[in-house]
């Protein structure tokens, strides 16, 4: 697990403090809203590392998905004034090493749930690799973990000393297993974004009484407690970080909605715990029938995807689609999410996702929501034959013109 395969860190490298998130879901949009408050409280450019691509500020720099392409990011940041990072980082590349090839300085858990057993063999191993990150944190550095997170009580037991750990949390998680240093209450929910109460402890300081993030679900709120707690964990004032998170975009892909009356709706959820936060977040906001239309992945987990079944049953409607179905056969997948909807009155099988949206959306009236989950951001759908062009967004919204049923992308 410890074993290097990423070389040392560059000399210059300190010259740019990074933060860095991990955790199953949420690492996107919490790096995001790290980058909009560290920019905020600089005053200079920031990098910014996702799934979404690579950015200084807000330009994607056209870098390959390498460590080389990575360094070269950070060494475009530092050319330009950069004085600080955000970085998302995944189980595998924690696994591999990441943490000793650079140095990061405050370190963000988002959560633990399941996904990714296909590359680390079991939960320990997942949560192992994650660990990583905070095992390598520098005395001075900090830990923001989350409170209502089972597992951060055990990664709070190898943060190294002096080292700071700062908890934060929100309702739907759970009752907290840490104390919470920054808690979001109160939380209200509609098609405007996500409003919420803020409490600190006297180990955080003072933060603004509210914050509402443009976001839609109670796993921002989440989110933005994170955020919040690493800006200020950074040395940004938290008014300062407030305000450049309320105001910040999510990334493209997370809850996006896409068109009004009906309610059309794409979001990344690819993992049990992501798939029912989206889906009870679209429970709550829709005035008349629920759909969503989701696959799994090929060549990936496999004991998620009845789970992912389970994830979906608060809709009234349920199409099950291709994901990316890689080299697995995607009806041998649809089969084994449908283990999980047993029983379910709504439930839909159309492998063809252009035509399992264009279904969904032919049958939804102005009260109904429809929810395509999976894809997010994703502009390619991976077959055995190779990738596919396909955007689940660019898709409905040629749905949505006079006459389109969305061709260009098939």
């Amino acid at each position: 697990m410890t074993e290097r395969r990423f070389p040392p860190p560059p000399a210059w490298a300190s010259a740019l403090p990074t933060a860095g998130v991990t955790g199953t879901n949420g690492k996107t949009t919490t790096t995001a809203w790290i980058a909009a408050a560290l920019r905020a409280g600089t005053g200079a450019p920031v990098v910014r590392a996702t799934t979404v691509g690579v950015f200084v500020d807000d330009e994607l720099l056209d870098v390959p998905p390498t460590y080389d392409g990575f360094l070269a990011a950070m060494r475009a940041g530092l050319a330009r004034g950069g004085r600080a990072a955000a970085i998302e980082l995944t189980s595998e590349a924690l696994a591999f090493g990441f943490a000793t090839a650079w140095p990061v300085r405050t370190g963000v858990f988002t959560n633990l749930t399941h996904d990714h057993l296909d590359a680390h063999g079991s939960p320990e191993h997942y949560l192992a690799s994650k660990a990583q990150l905070f095992v390598h944190l520098p005395e001075g550095g900090a830990a923001i973990l989350n409170g209502c997170d089972p597992a951060s009580a055990l990664v709070a037991e190898i943060v190294p000393p002096g080292v700071r750990v700062l908890a934060f949390g929100a309702p739907d998680r759970g009752d907290p297993v840490l104390p919470l240093d920054l808690e979001a209450t109160g939380v209200e929910v509609s098609w405007a974004g996500t409003r919420m109460s803020l409490r600190s402890s006297a180990a955080l300081g003072a933060v603004p009484a509210e914050m509402t993030v443009r976001a839609i679900g109670h796993v921002y709120a989440e989110n933005a407690v994170a955020a919040l707690a690493a800006a200020v964990a950074f040395g940004v004032p938290a008014e300062v970080a407030a305000r450049a998170i309320a105001a910040g975009a999510p990334p493209p892909g997370r809850f996006e909605v896409v068109a009004e009356r009906p309610y059309l709706v794409v979001d990344y959820a690819h993992s049990p715990d992501s798939l029912e936060r989206a889906v009870r977040a679209a429970r709550r906001l829709c005035e008349g029938s629920l759909t969503v239309v989701f696959g799994a992945g090929g060549d990936r987990d496999r004991g998620k995807r009845a789970p992912m079944g389970r994830a979906a049953r608060a809709a009234d409607r349920v199409i099950v689609t291709s994901d990316n179905p890689r080299s697995e056969d995607p009806a041998a997948i649809a089969r084994a999410i449908g283990e999980g909807l047993e029983g379910h009155g709504g439930v839909t099988t159309i492998l063809d996702r252009a035509a399992a949206i264009a279904f969904a959306v032919r049958g939804a009236s102005a009260e109904d929501v429809v929810l395509v989950a999976g894809r997010g951001h994703e502009t390619e759908q991976l077959f055995a034959s190779g990738p596919r062009p396909f955007s689940d967004v660019a898709f409905l919204r040629a749905l949505r013109r006079p006459g389109g049923e969305g061709t260009e992308t098939r």
